[in-house]
């Protein structure tokens, strides 16, 4: 099942806050042992954490009883030898701790990366293997989010969160009990006074929260106005359209509701922390009441006072972190949620699991159609019904049609980027669902009419395709592809970087370097999706000839506009609402006088080939 129009909390990159992280778990569920599997590889180191965090937990509460003996009896006394012994012990616990606490910090955050580099790697070959129209219903951007900062988040959620309730909850519970074995009196003071202030320190950190996630989704929307209208492109369109004032009202608009909440958010940290200041001032004071009250102080040591407000002082940021365990477990499930949910996205284009083998070398070319029809998800009629065609090898195809005739899903199913919806597609017999994608990709190649290149240099760009093509054999290509004038006439000639999405180049020169890469891949099929259509007349002629020469002695399916194009072909067909309605050489459909005939009668079109 392909997943329509996904967006979690958190999509597109925006955070999620408890309510949306709730309501996503209730309609996606993620089982725990599920989670627990992904570090089951890993239940040494797990172990091995918890023991650490344990021992420091124990080792630091010793402490409070060092300090409590030096107060009494080392320092009234004028005991050397314990004062010494004890001020060591100090050092010592101080020293232990912070070698325990890098051993854990390293093997915690190793765990983490390495949980997060199989989950990362998987849900990237996974998707790696998923059809077009999964990316196509797929929102903008969601993809690039659940693999940067879901799994980003996840591993916080790893390193920190999971460490941090294991290391709050050790403390609470040893610090409890060395409070009751110092002054069980003042333990039942403690009862008292520490609920409301916990309370009210939530409560600030709630209004923090909920004012941070507003700010934080402004701000999203601020980096998206600038990515979207600071692009390339961005900035294209808006110099052709005027837009320039409204989108920097719109960007003033957003900047000036984050002042407010950046104010907001600073005066509630403010708050906060004004309400920690008391509460930390306000508790030791009770405290210092009840021990100097004759009832209640009786007996008590200035030593056990001073011990106890230590540990009174150290167990309440622990308490605090436990009491947010909900809101961090809902956050920490619903990121592994969305993860999975992209991991059990079915696969449209699943690989075969006992493969046919395709030598490339030996691939003769011969392509056909057996009775078939697709459909996208969701659409209610097929695009394409009942296809049956045969291409021979080494002969060319074209494929002429109304827009939305179904000309480039035809286009599609030749490489695999898409499979049938019933019948079957065979390559020399075989069909292609049996064969290994990356096989196929070896011997079908695509031209499509708008070209990709990456944003790196012309030299990388080639070598993607065949990473160890020689010098001689990427300029071999630049000449085949009517370009390598041009790039060596560049500064900077092979190493020229092209720019985002190309734009260092023209239209046409992004078309041919793009010709270019696919002759280095020397495919024995070859599909041309309209790849002229865009160019003007001196830049078809260019690329045109770029593509005759990489189309001789290929088995070619060429989706055209041109009649001069067309008239090349060795087999010309006609689809009409994802049918074919006429198939035959040039000569043999203007002799029909059918669809073709009149397409070629048609003044447009016949003017297109002048």
């Amino acid at each position: 099942m392909i997943p329509m129009a996904m967006g979690g909390p958190g999509g597109g990159g925006r955070p999620g806050d408890a309510k949306q992280d709730k309501e996503w778990l209730a309609e996606h569920p993620v089982s725990l042992h599920r989670v627990a599997g992904l570090f089951r590889p890993h239940l040494r180191t797990v172990i091995v954490v918890i023991l650490l965090i344990v021992a420091s937990s124990l080792i630091g509460l010793a402490q409070p009883f060092i300090v409590r003996e030096l107060i009494d009896v080392a320092i009234p006394e004028q005991d050397v030898k314990l004062l010494l012994a004890l001020a060591g012990g100090l050092v010592l616990i101080a020293l232990i701790n912070a070698v325990l606490g890098v051993i854990q910090t390293w093997r915690a955050t190793l765990m983490g990366q390495e949980v997060m580099h199989g989950l990362r790697t998987g849900l990237f070959t996974h998707l790696q293997k998923q059809s077009l129209a999964f990316f196509t219903n797929a929102r903008s951007g969601e993809v690039q989010s659940r693999l940067t900062n879901d799994v980003g988040q996840m591993q916080s959620v790893i390193t920190s969160s999971a460490t941090s309730i294991a290391s709050n909850l050790t403390t609470v519970v040893a610090t409890a009990c060395a409070m009751v074995a110092i002054s069980w009196k003042l333990s039942l003071i403690s009862l008292v006074v520490l609920p409301p202030a916990i309370i009210l320190a939530r409560q600030t950190a709630k209004l923090r929260r909920k004012i941070t996630g507003a700010r934080q989704r402004e701000m999203s929307t601020l980096t998206s106005i600038i990515e979207e209208r600071l692009s390339i492109s961005g900035v294209r369109l808006a110099k052709v359209m005027g837009t320039g004032t409204l989108d920097a009202e719109q960007f003033t608009d957003s900047s000036s509701k984050l002042i407010d909440l950046e104010m907001r958010s600073a005066l509630a940290g403010r708050w906060r922390m004004a309400a920690m200041s008391i509460i930390f001032a306000a508790v030791p004071a009770v405290l210092y009441i009840v021990a100097g009250l004759p009832v209640t102080g009786e007996g008590m040591s200035i030593g056990t006072l001073v011990a106890f407000t230590g540990l009174q002082a150290g167990i309440f940021r622990p308490v605090l972190g436990l009491m947010s365990i909900s809101i961090q477990w809902v956050s920490a499930m619903a990121l592994f949620s969305r993860v999975f949910e992209y991991l059990d996205a079915d696969q449209a284009l699943p690989v075969p699991k006992n493969p046919r083998q395709l030598v490339a070398s030996e691939v003769r070319g011969e392509l056909e159609l057996k009775d078939v029809s697709f459909r996208y998800p969701g659409a209610r009629t097929d695009t394409l019904r009942d296809l049956n065609l045969k291409l021979a090898a080494g002969t060319m195809t074209a494929v002429v049609g109304a827009t939305g005739s179904g000309k480039s899903t035809l286009g599609s199913l030749l490489p695999r980027l898409l499979d049938p919806s019933s019948g079957n597609v065979t390559l020399d017999g075989v069909d292609l669902r049996e064969v290994k994608p990356q096989e196929i990709a070896a011997v079908v190649s695509m031209v499509a009419q708008e070209s990709y290149l990456l944003h790196t240099s012309v030299r990388e760009n080639l070598l993607w395709a065949a990473p160890h093509a020689s010098e001689g054999e990427l300029w071999e290509a630049l000449e085949a592809a009517q370009i390598a004038e041009l790039i060596r006439g560049l500064p900077e000639g092979l190493d020229t970087r092209v720019g985002q999405r190309g734009h260092r180049f023209s239209g046409g020169e992004q078309q041919r370097l793009a010709i270019a890469r696919t002759m280095l891949r020397r495919p024995k099929v070859l599909v041309l999706d309209e790849a002229t259509s865009a160019l003007d007349t001196v830049t078809e002629a260019l690329v045109q000839q770029a593509l005759d020469q990489l189309a001789v002695g290929r088995t070619t399916l060429l989706i055209a506009h041109r009649l001069s194009t067309v008239m090349r072909a060795d087999q010309i067909v006609v689809l009409d609402e994802g049918q074919i309605i006429e198939a035959g050489s040039f000569a043999q459909l203007v002799e029909l006088d059918g669809k073709f005939a009149r397409l070629v009668s048609n003044s447009e079109f016949a003017q297109q080939s002048g």
